[in-house]
């Protein structure tokens, strides 16, 4: 080997190292899919600790929901009705058969008022509930908007904490 050819060769550079930042858009993409889902699985596990599945909660918050959904479609008289059966329905479930199923009237909403964990005002604002199968069918329709906070205050009793949450 001549020395002189060798003396003329030069190292070999490497490659620049590649920085890891800032991020190719994919890895944002990727990034910003794992925070969403994330913030699903936990929106899911905390609807499923309030509402458990298989539960009378979870039932009964379904039921509520539709009930106030359709509640502009309905025929008031149904849907005071379908309000009081759920309303039933919810105090057995919470407070028991016993203390529950028989009460009618003013104590009825005695008993709403005095279990109610928001403390929403039952024997106030819960008369429709009393009077509407009575009413004559022609001053029907001016109680439908006062079913519509009944049937958000009787969401408030299907978390099974007993506390107000938005819905």
């Amino acid at each position: 080997m001549n020395p002189e050819l060798a003396t003329q060769l030069r190292d070999i550079n490497g490659l620049d190292v590649i920085p890891w930042w800032p991020l190719a858009t994919g890895w944002w993409l990727l990034a910003a899919l794992f925070i969403a889902l994330v913030f699903a699985l936990i929106s899911l596990l905390r609807n499923l600790h309030h509402y458990p599945a298989g539960s009378w909660h979870r039932d009964a918050w379904k039921q509520l929901r539709g009930l106030r959904q359709r509640a502009s479609s309905m025929p008031v008289d149904q849907l005071a009705s379908d309000l009081s059966e759920l309303l039933r329905r919810i105090a057995v479930a919470r407070l028991g058969r016993d203390q529950a199923a028989g009460l009618t009237g003013k104590r009825w909403l005695d008993c709403l008022q005095k279990h109610d964990p928001a403390g929403f005002a039952w024997t106030r604002w819960g008369k429709p509930l009393l009077a509407l199968p009575y009413a004559p069918s022609g001053t029907r329709q001016e109680y439908r908007e006062q079913l519509l906070p009944l049937i958000d205050a009787a969401l408030v009793w299907t978390d099974k904490r007993g506390k107000p949450r938005h819905v």
